[in-house]
């Protein structure tokens, strides 16, 4: 932002505090606002609330503008889990979460566009083109109570699941980063149309591209185009009650990613907050935090027999215990087994096809084919 900050630190009730504000309102609401709103940076605001711009000025008379203030901070989760929220109630139809309801059939009355969905006079409407059936809501949950994922991956989202009443609830952040990236896809293909499925996939794969732990810069042009013609695609489909401010500042998520010099600062910072355990003394408790840390780090090098953050047994822990031997190269052991177990015998063709496999893949007997 390339704006003089010198009025920042000058009394609030000064004319070039004022003014300054004024100039900064201006090239904000010019820039950044969302539906006439952007997000205060006031400290009760905490950069976590939109306001109109009145609202703004109020707040930022009342309470001190941010030193160091730079930018909006873009928090790609947060925004991942409400689309992730209004994708996935609105499909379901479910109760007050879903965004097709009476008001946003009368919406569509009031503006005089898609007469296919406006409400009859005894306030009912048809389902539209991305609401399930009660046969999809089924395969739909059941997909999601059945799968699964690798340990440690995610918290176990069949819990979330409610079969019977093809209820979905209490997805955490992490949960419906991966619900949005990994799983939705895999469980619209044969429960929507063809359109609709395709804008889903659409928006989920920007999200799974974005959240990459290697950006291209020269793809994040072509990811930027995607995105708004996957916005358009999902304008035709929707109610405009869908389109809450989460789901518009998609557009603005590329963008942030370009400018990646902040991101790694962003993430130490975090690190450093996650150390204050007094609020009133907060620069102190990071010292102390940090201190400690680095202090048993260095400690848990030199102790034996004990149980370190290095050394320390994974809580899945399937490495093999037998000695090395000339049967393990033929045939390694890969985990151990877990729970009961039971007998069964192979069919001939089964037989005959371990016994191929052995043949195909097995190194020690390259030297007798």
């Amino acid at each position: 932002m390339d704006l003089d900050k010198f009025w920042i630190d000058l009394p609030r009730n000064t004319q070039q505090y004022m003014d300054g504000l004024n100039k900064f309102l201006d090239f904000a609401f010019a820039n950044k606002s969302v539906e006439g709103k952007i997000i205060c940076p006031c400290p009760k605001c905490n950069l976590n609330k939109w306001q109109t711009r009145g609202a703004t000025y109020e707040h930022l008379i009342l309470h001190p503008f941010p030193k160091g203030y730079t930018f909006w901070l873009l928090d790609v989760m947060h925004i991942e889990k409400n689309v992730c929220d209004n994708v996935v109630y609105t499909l379901l139809n479910q109760g007050k979460k879903s965004k097709d309801n009476l008001k946003a059939r009368n919406d569509l009355k009031d503006w005089g566009v898609r007469p296919d969905l406006w409400p009859d006079a005894n306030n009912k409407y048809l389902p539209a083109i991305y609401t399930l059936t009660k046969e999809n809501k089924h395969i739909f949950m059941k997909t999601l109570k059945n799968i699964t994922i690798p340990n440690g991956y995610s918290s176990n989202i069949s819990k979330c699941v409610d079969v019977k009443q093809s209820k979905l609830g209490g997805l955490k952040s992490h949960d419906s980063h991966v619900l949005m990236e990994q799983l939705l896809p895999l469980t619209m293909r044969k429960t929507l149309p063809k359109e609709v499925c395709s804008v889903l996939i659409d928006l989920c794969s920007f999200f799974k591209h974005l959240c990459n732990k290697v950006l291209k810069v020269d793809e994040l042009n072509q990811l930027q185009n995607r995105v708004v013609l996957t916005l358009c695609h999902m304008e035709m489909l929707f109610p405009p009650a869908f389109f809450i401010v989460m789901v518009h500042l998609i557009v603005h998520l590329v963008e942030r990613c370009q400018d990646w010099r902040t991101c790694p600062i962003e993430r130490y910072l975090g690190k450093l907050k996650s150390y204050v355990r007094n609020k009133a003394q907060p620069k102190g408790s990071i010292a102390e935090g940090y201190l400690a840390e680095e202090s048993l780090t260095f400690c848990s090098r030199y102790l034996d027999r004990i149980e370190t953050i290095f050394n320390r047994i994974r809580r899945v822990d399937d490495e093999p215990d037998t000695m090395a031997s000339s049967v393990n190269g033929l045939f390694p052991l890969v985990g151990k087994p877990v729970g009961g177990f039971t007998y069964f015998s192979l069919s001939t063709k089964e037989k005959l096809q371990a016994h191929r496999h052995v043949l195909t893949n097995c190194a020690q007997v390259n030297p007798f084919l």
